[in-house]
């Protein structure tokens, strides 16, 4: 079998239908729908082409890191997949936790039979449209397009539970793995934050199951920015204004299921609490 080039619009456009079609039906696909894209160019064809029959505006991007193993052949450290506006929440704060943090609860549609895990996130809100067409940033450049950092929880999402097994490429085609976003509050002096190393954990059913901190990121929650800035505008789609870069699994990611329960807390910050919920086909409740 031969890859899913950029060329092959047949292909890509199939598996694209099938991919969006089984996240709107809320059903778990046990194989990859078609021919599996070798190569992050292959996938991000695939991924094009799913943005484009999603039909909701971007609101964002998740950046992963691509694992060890892969780099060689990928030729990448990292993806990044598209947040829909329609994935993302941003709860008021509801009570404070045990420990007088604010605490801010939402929920993650979840496919029976899929993948579906917890992330702690730190989230960059974008200032300003990016130059179309550039491509290089340094640290202040990106820095400079930044409004400001939040506290977040992503939900790593699928309808195949392989997903991560079959390799960055089949990642990027399904949304980068990307099933939604909760939004914390801004982190106050962020800058000097960063400096200082936010700390966050993770709990599933009131287990913890990962420590991280911002620094745990590689090479640092601004070097996951550049690579947003310029992967997407390689891609044609640079950074808007208003828009969210995720930036990476601060703790791990942590499998979940429908039913579970999950808390992410961000040292002297926020704690985000989350449910799990089966998902339900598009246009019920």
């Amino acid at each position: 079998m031969t890859d899913t080039a950029m060329g092959d619009d047949a292909e890509r456009w199939e598996i694209a239908r099938r991919l969006t079609g089984a996240r709107r039906r809320g059903e778990a696909l046990a194989v990859y729908p078609g021919v599996q894209p070798r190569s992050l160019a292959a996938g991000y064809a695939c991924q094009d082409a799913a943005i484009a029959l999603w039909q909701q505006p971007i609101a964002g991007w998740k950046v992963g890191r691509i694992p060890d193993i892969w780099l060689a052949r990928m030729g990448e450290d990292r993806l990044v997949g598209p947040i829909f506006a329609g994935a993302v929440q941003a709860p008021p704060m509801t009570a404070r936790s045990i420990d007088g943090l604010p605490v801010h609860a939402g929920r993650f549609d979840v496919i029976p039979d899929g993948f579906a895990a917890v992330e702690a996130e730190f989230v960059f809100g974008i200032a300003r449209d990016a130059a179309p067409g550039k491509t290089e940033w340094t640290d202040d450049e990106a820095l400079a397009m930044v409004a400001s950092l939040h506290v977040g929880a992503e939900l790593a999402g699928s309808p195949m539970p392989m997903i991560n097994e079959l390799g960055p490429a089949i990642v990027v085609s399904d949304f980068g793995n990307n099933a939604g976003l909760i939004l914390g509050p801004a982190v106050a002096d962020w800058r000097s934050a960063l400096r200082d190393d936010l700390v966050c954990r993770t709990f599933v059913e009131e287990v913890e199951v990962g420590e991280g901190r911002a620094s745990g990121i590689a090479g640092g929650l601004v070097a996951a920015l550049r690579f947003a800035l310029a992967r997407c505008a390689e891609r044609g789609m640079p950074l808007r204004a208003g828009q969210w870069v995720s930036t990476g699994a601060a703790t791990g990611i942590h499998d979940v299921v429908a039913g579970q329960h999950a808390r992410v807390v961000f040292d002297g910050v926020a704690e985000i609490r989350v449910t799990m919920r089966q998902a339900q086909p598009e246009g019920e409740a």
